[in-house]
């Protein structure tokens, strides 16, 4: 399939587009082809006599043909010429707004009033429903309305271009397809970079996706309504409302979100979190185990036939199957390497999988360079590479089991080993019994896969007859839930590592690749797995051990702090639902934090108890300290009590005055009533002060009540008035709107300024110094 030349240059290629990371990363690849060019150039050894001097029993079918031959000089030198022209190529296909895109047209932000835009122009994608149940799709810009009054009046028209982000309300969805002319009236924005470690980079997704501005719709006006127009859409619309008419809510769309994959589907969001949290994510993503049993099922049917029709109808069905799912990276790469197996079997040939996946992984990496940064088609060539070259040798290990056994155990192990690395290098966190739950559900998943492919197509081709096999699909559709809830709430279901460095998952994948190529390490696999164990382990464990570091989150009007004190871990307020799940515990996992050893609720914000359920839901909390305010409900302090007491955990409530915490933290409620936190932090005395009135701060001054800190959090409302009057060293608020002349005043003075909104989370260690995630970002940015 490909030849040992090839394969350097297949690779130098590759190679060139992961130093896209690196600066000067193609110069550094070149360099890499010169060295090779010179340490190989008397170095070259014919592959058939290579194979005749090593002996059978060191020579593994799978080793790379690289290892047993030396291209000659030149080869070496294209591909590093290759490697440093893609670093160019991978730069030319960075989106980059046009002249006429919308997002030149976002107006600079006010927030003392909302500027109405009406958006014109033809949708893109399929609407889906977002977490925060809102509709969304993709519309591609043509037309851009002002509007100057409450009448709805619009200004001259605009001509734009370009791809765009649009959230409506739900109704305002409904009955929305590809293809439709709309007119959306709504606010225009650009998206921000993340304001805390770990959060989502929502901007960076926009780039990916070729869209730079987003849309809050309000109303939607269809310009044209063609009923009767055709598209992929329809077919995939037709499939899952037979499967959700027939097998219900939740079942009905697993299947389908198993068949086409569960980007074409709405799935509800607590079945995607529970697959996800129990390392099961893969099965709801259409990729190489639906295309391989599509070609197989097609290959069997039609084995009686001549081969011209054997891959005439496995082309066809790959074709089919590819406009169904969407042209996502891992169905393509499975598609190109059906696409291989037909060619194979109609010349009679037999295909080398390793060359394949390399010829696939470059032609793919051609057609859209960007992919090399996407995780899905990481995971799914690296999970491909493990199934075909460490699947073998572990059967082998494992022939004293049945064969099927053997197999359901070293597939999902195989794959574990070769994605495990890049999970930790994205994620941070293990789902410890994902391997286990992925032996057990590989039966269902395999059922239910060709089940569901099988009553799409009978829906399809014979309407109404789909019911009969959609009966016979609930049981294992539904069972396959079950058992994904039961392991997804065992407890310690995941366990956070932390997010690993670079230099780590090279080492690792330079060890599995020892093992993989070289015979010594092959004997000696513990070594390799101890020794990877530890490169991850160890380093994560001694910084843990050794930080002291106190993060104020970027999380709205209450202050969110996480104070790593070598170890132990507190966590000050947890703010609304929606920062305790996509704020505090990405944060917390990121940083390898399995467990929270005291907390603190100050109460400062009406409903700012919920975050702590979420909180909850990832993580225990040894020792929880509550402040209770009696003008408060109580009842989300009592389930947050039961929650903590179901954890084995101590729920204390605190009075007014009582002090709490450590040696090196102590922490006070200082006025009764008033939202005020007092905090000694290493020495440091830090003020976290809620909403005050004027008069209340003026009050408190003149009276002593307001001790002087060094560090002050404030919301943006009293921020002037506190600076001022209390003086301290820094100041932190979360409010954006602070007058900007208020600021260069403030700014003149002493007291060092941070707005949480602005410059995203703060940290201070014990070198005294504070630093702004955002800039820092920046920073480490402009370096690559």
């Amino acid at each position: 399939m490909i030849q040992a030349s090839g394969v350097i240059i297949c690779l130098g290629y590759i190679l060139g587009l992961l130093f896209t990371a690196v600066p000067w990363g193609g110069a550094w690849v070149m360099l890499l082809g010169i060295v090779g060019a010179i340490i190989f150039r008397k170095r070259r050894l014919n592959p058939s006599k290579a194979r005749q001097k090593t002996p059978n029993t060191q020579l593994k079918a799978n080793t790379p043909p690289f290892v047993l031959f030396s291209p000659h000089a030149r080869v070496w030198l294209i591909a590093g010429a290759l490697g440093l022209l893609a670093t160019f190529y991978f730069q030319l296909r960075i989106p980059q707004p046009g002249t006429n895109d919308i997002s030149k047209l976002v107006p600079a932000e006010n927030n003392n009033q909302e500027q109405l835009f009406i958006v014109r122009g033809e949708i893109i994608s399929t609407p889906r429903l977002t977490r925060s149940q809102r509709g969304q799709f993709w519309l591609e810009a043509t037309q851009l309305d002002e509007v100057k009054n409450d009448q709805g009046a619009a200004a001259a028209s605009k001509g734009v271009t370009g791809k765009l982000y649009v959230t409506v309300p739900i109704l305002q969805a409904t009955g929305l397809h590809p293809g439709q002319q709309v007119a959306v009236t709504g606010i225009l924005y650009k998206p921000k970079p993340p304001s805390n470690p770990g959060a989502f980079d929502f901007q960076k997704f926009l780039q990916q996706e070729g869209a730079f501005a987003g849309f809050v719709g309000r109303l939607v006006n269809i310009l044209n309504d063609e009923q009767n127009q055709w598209g992929w859409w329809r077919i995939r619309e037709q499939i899952v409302r037979s499967q959700v008419r027939w097998l219900g809510v939740p079942e009905g769309p697993l299947v389908s979100a198993m068949v086409i994959g569960s980007k074409a589907v709405d799935l509800p969001y607590y079945i995607r979190d529970a697959f996800v949290k129990a390392g099961l994510a893969h099965a709801l993503a259409a990729s190489g185990f639906q295309t391989s049993l599509i070609l197989s099922v097609v290959l069997s049917l039609t084995k009686r036939f001549n081969r011209v029709l054997q891959v005439t109808l496995g082309s066809l069905a790959l074709i089919i199957f590819l406009c169904l799912t969407g042209f996502q990276p891992a169905v393509l790469r499975a598609v190109v390497m059906g696409f291989a197996v037909l060619i194979g079997l109609g010349l009679k040939r037999k295909i080398k999988q390793l060359g394949l996946l390399l010829l696939a992984a470059t032609l793919l990496l051609l057609f859209n360079p960007l992919w090399i940064w996407d995780l899905g088609f990481q995971l799914s060539f690296l999970a491909t590479l493990g199934l075909i070259v460490t699947v073998p040798p572990l059967t082998k290990r494992l022939e004293w089991l049945p064969r099927t056994i053997a197999s359901l155990i070293a597939v999902p192990l195989a794959a574990t080993i070769w994605t495990l690395p890049v999970q930790l290098f994205v994620f941070g966190v293990v789902p410890i019994y994902s391997l286990i739950l992925n032996i057990i559900t590989t039966p269902f998943i395999s059922v239910i896969s060709i089940g569901g492919i099988i009553n799409a197509l009978t829906g399809l081709i014979v309407p109404n007859t789909e019911n009969y096999l959609a009966g016979i699909l609930y049981y294992p559709s539904h069972w396959l839930i079950k058992l994904v809830e039961f392991f997804s709430n065992l407890p310690g279901n995941s366990f956070a590592i932390g997010k690993i460095a670079v230099w780590q998952v090279l080492a690792v994948y330079g060890l599995i690749a020892l093992v993989w190529i070289v015979r010594w390490w092959q004997k000696r696999w513990w070594l390799a797995l101890l020794t990877a164990i530890g490169l991850v382990l160890i380093p994560g464990w001694y910084s843990a051990n050794t930080l002291f570091r106190v993060t104020v989150l970027a999380a709205g009007e209450e202050p969110v702090m996480v104070i790593q004190d070598r170890g132990k871990i507190a966590l000050v307020n947890s703010g609304d639902e929606g920062t305790g799940r996509f704020t505090i515990v990405p944060f917390l996992q990121q940083q390898g934090v399995n467990k929270i050893d005291w907390a603190i609720a100050s109460n400062f914000q009406p409903d700012s108890n919920n975050g702590w359920l979420e909180v909850l839901q990832s993580l225990p909390i040894k020792v929880f300290y509550d402040y209770f305010s009696p003008s408060e409900s109580t009842i989300t302090s009592q389930i947050i009590q039961q929650e903590v007491q179901k954890q084995k955990g101590f729920y204390q409530p605190v009075s007014v005055g009582q002090t709490v915490g450590t040696n090196s933290i102590v922490v006070q409620y200082i006025n009764n009533g008033l939202p005020i936190l007092q905090m000694q932090i290493q020495g440091q005395t830090w003020l976290l002060v809620g909403n005050l009135k004027p008069v209340e701060i003026r009050r408190l001054v003149k009276t002593g009540q307001l001790p002087r800190p060094q560090v002050l959090w404030c919301p943006g409302e009293s921020f002037k008035e506190l600076v001022v009057a209390l003086q301290p060293q820094v100041a932190i608020t979360s409010n954006t709107n602070i007058d900007q002349k208020a600021l260069s005043e403030l700014s003149k003075d002493q007291t060092r300024l941070y707005i949480t909104g602005k410059d995203g989370a703060i940290q201070w260690t014990l070198n005294g110094d504070f630093e702004t995630f955002i800039q820092g970002t920046e920073n480490k940015t402009s370096v690559l």
